[in-house]
């Protein structure tokens, strides 16, 4: 992007759909701060390329991976996974109607996966509240003399959807 083209975009009023966009711009486009959209870049999941001035300048296909990575962010969803949906998808295009397919299912997949374990944590909760420790021969949180210690950290006898030691885990 070269100053010519600079010229050209501050003699016409109106963007084109080509022109890039600035750090400020895709900011504000996005609704996000332009730290974020810097960390973002600094973390690889979007891309800017630079002036002659070395400004950023931004493709507008980086509004929908921003808008993917907000979305990903109010679901739950860690931003190494985003990292790993965007490997797959093409840098130098807005991705199409199958690449956003592909990331609905995977995402699915995901999210129904930890649906069924919230599931499960509210089931064993809801049975440890409502005990009220009457059978402290089945109780899955009791830990007399913290005999569990020896297992390693966090809760030893619930299960947790982290892969990691202990006598729940698959």
């Amino acid at each position: 992007m070269d100053s010519a083209a600079n010229a050209a975009r501050s003699a016409d009023a109106k963007p084109r759909p080509a022109d890039p966009l600035t750090v400020g711009e895709v900011a504000r486009r996005a609704g996000v701060a332009a730290s974020a959209v810097r960390f973002y870049e600094e973390q690889g999941l979007i891309a800017s390329e630079r002036t002659s001035g070395n400004q950023r300048r931004y493709h507008r296909h980086v509004l929908r991976r921003l808008s993917l990575i907000l979305v990903a962010k109010r679901l739950g969803i860690p931003l190494a996974e985003v990292a790993e949906v965007f490997a797959g998808l093409p840098a130098d295009r807005m991705p199409d109607k199958r690449d956003w397919e592909r990331i609905s299912r995977r995402w699915a997949a995901l999210l129904a996966a930890r649906r069924r374990e919230i599931e499960r944590l509210e089931s064993e909760l809801t049975g440890c509240i409502g005990c009220g420790c009457l059978s402290l021969r089945r109780c899955r949180v009791l830990n007399p003399r913290d005999a569990l210690a020896a297992d390693g950290p966090g809760p030893r006898r619930l299960p947790s959807a982290e892969p990691g030691p202990g006598p729940d885990t698959p």
